[in-house]
């Protein structure tokens, strides 16, 4: 069994505590609905105040529901942010103050993308509608593709499927991302890590297909699972320590370092899935958001 009680500092467990008290992790029985309804729940607690000076204006990018967030003077490039949720759960407002923060701290416009949700929806819909708002975005400026979770995942997929296209790509930002691929280290030894478990990973990815077989080597929605890492750009990868999912991101950057790219992975002790909402009450998630704006910021001045 692993030592959480070691591993995770009071800060942290504050962050757990606080988060389970919205959505139980014992709850059984529940809806889709259900979920989304605590899920929405539970980021409402964790929001911050949007930074001031943005201008945040929703509309559609290439067909898709999207929320832009400008600061007054943009910089060279635009950020295309997937959020997390299994591809099950979240939309623009779960992840909309940390969209601001990218946004104010980085100066760079960063668009969300509000791609359809599973079972509702099925693999491919979230992929398209990434590739739909890159696309769209494109012509305007270089773009960075940063995502948590799910998000990290079409963040990959659509970087992967995007190599030989005209798209300008100036790096990806994945947070502690689910990349498919078989199981690694991590989804043994933290099977059963606080805010999420191995079980729910395999739940989600079922839900994602609406029950059906997931094909074995697709890099539309598993990027680990592709036998070809040339031609991506530069990749910052940002794992929990205690997280089913830390070794994707070693894993994907061992491979694009090996295919002739360039790739940081960074595995963030003591940090647990979801700690991006926990960065104004813990030290250590707070920096390791510092970590992620600055290589967002760095990606864009990079020539």
């Amino acid at each position: 069994m692993t030592d959480y009680d070691s591993l995770i500092d009071p800060e942290v467990r504050a962050f757990i505590r606080r988060t389970e008290a919205s959505c139980p992790p014992d709850a059984t029985g529940l809806t889709i609905e259900d979920n989304r309804r605590l899920y929405d729940a539970m980021c409402t607690v964790f929001r911050h105040p949007r930074p001031a000076g943005l201008t945040i204006i929703d509309a559609p990018v290439g067909g898709v529901p999207c929320r832009r967030y400008d600061p007054p003077s943009p910089g060279p490039a635009v950020v295309i942010y997937a959020h997390g949720g299994g591809h099950v759960l979240g939309g623009l407002d779960s992840h909309d103050d940390i969209c601001a923060e990218i946004a104010d701290r980085t100066g760079l416009g960063v668009i969300a993308v509000d791609y359809r949700l599973a079972p509702e929806h099925p693999h491919p819909a979230q992929i398209d509608d990434m590739l739909a708002v890159v696309q769209a975005t494109a012509p305007e400026a270089p773009l960075i593709l940063a995502g948590d979770s799910a998000g990290g995942n079409l963040a990959s997929a659509a970087a992967h499927l995007l190599r030989g296209s005209d798209v300008r790509l100036k790096g990806m930002v994945l947070i502690y991302p689910g990349l498919g691929g078989p199981p690694g280290e991590s989804h043994v030894t933290h099977a059963h890590a606080p805010m999420l478990s191995a079980q729910e990973v395999e739940d989600y990815g079922t839900i994602r297909f609406a029950g059906g077989i997931r094909p074995p080597d697709d890099p539309s929605f598993a990027p680990l699972a592709d036998t070809d890492f040339s031609g991506l750009p530069p990749v910052f990868a940002s794992a929990a320590e205690c997280d089913p999912l830390a070794s994707d991101v070693p894993r994907y950057c061992d491979k694009v370092r090996a295919a002739g790219g360039q790739a940081e992975a960074v595995t963030e002790p003591g940090l647990v899935h979801g700690h991006l909402r926990a960065r104004h009450m813990s030290t250590r998630a707070a920096a390791a958001f510092d970590r992620i704006v600055a290589a967002i910021a760095a990606m864009a001045q990079a020539t």
